[in-house]
């Protein structure tokens, strides 16, 4: 019989729910204890159960994050002010939050910028979210002042040289970087502190905040958003999402 109460219960839907506010309290605790006999019996079950949840919880994830996406997506996609390479014309858009000190954005950049170029049919777009300190933020401020001033080819000679910077992100170590990739290293950095960089790394972290991004990297690739390198890699994921945005027009 607690087998059987046990299992009503782990089986229990809204057609078929137990009220167990209805019961006695000497019915409670009988409840309670087969309950925990048919657990301690059975833990698979349990487990199962967990697992079952977890599914749940990332597939609801899933839909909020896509939300998330559909609501923002001048934002994401077509903000004005952030670098856009690889293919502007390809099929699928691939977007980077990015914080120059961040190990792993450092760690997955080559892979980033390879699939981009083997692929050939992908829109890259990369946003400054400085994160980590006052370093993240003045390597931030001196690739975007690169791009106002010398555009996007100077932008991503910049962008290479802040993802390689292993010491401070010193003005004197940026200044260096600006004479390295021919930018004039005096207007960049008095053009760092300046309202229009600021604007951007403003909205920036306005469109993080709104869509719940805490960290680096975050990649919003088609309608999907995707808080950290995938577990089944980029290039797999890439795939996937492909397929499945495929799938969805035909």
């Amino acid at each position: 019989m607690k087998r059987l109460i046990a299992a009503l219960l782990l089986t229990a839907t809204p057609t078929f729910a137990f009220d167990i506010s209805a019961m006695s309290e000497q019915e409670k605790s009988a409840f309670g204890d087969a309950v925990r006999e048919y657990l301690m019996a059975n833990p698979e079950v349990l487990i199962e159960s967990i697992n079952v949840l977890e599914e749940r919880r990332a597939a609801d994830a899933a839909i909020n994050d896509q939300e998330l996406v559909a609501s923002n997506r001048d934002a994401i996609f077509d903000d004005g002010h952030s670098w856009i390479g690889g293919n502007p014309d390809g099929d699928l858009t691939m977007v980077e939050f990015i914080d120059y000190r961040c190990g792993v954005c450092r760690q997955f950049n080559d892979e980033v910028h390879d699939l981009v170029e083997d692929d050939g049919n992908i829109r890259l777009i990369l946003k400054e979210f400085p994160i980590l300190g006052q370093d993240s933020d003045n390597s931030a401020r001196f690739a975007i002042a690169v791009k106002q001033i010398a555009g996007d080819a100077a932008y991503m000679q910049a962008h290479d040289a802040l993802i390689a910077l292993r010491g401070p992100a010193t003005i004197e170590a940026l200044k260096k970087i600006a004479d390295r990739i021919g930018v004039d290293a005096d207007k960049v950095v008095n053009t760092m502190n300046t309202e229009p960089v600021t604007a951007v790394l403003r909205e920036n972290h306005q469109l993080a905040e709104r869509m719940a991004i805490q960290g680096t990297p975050t990649f919003v690739i088609g309608d999907e958003l995707l808080r950290g390198v995938p577990a089944a890699g980029l290039t797999a994921t890439v795939s996937q999402i492909r397929d499945t945005q495929d799938a969805g027009k035909g």
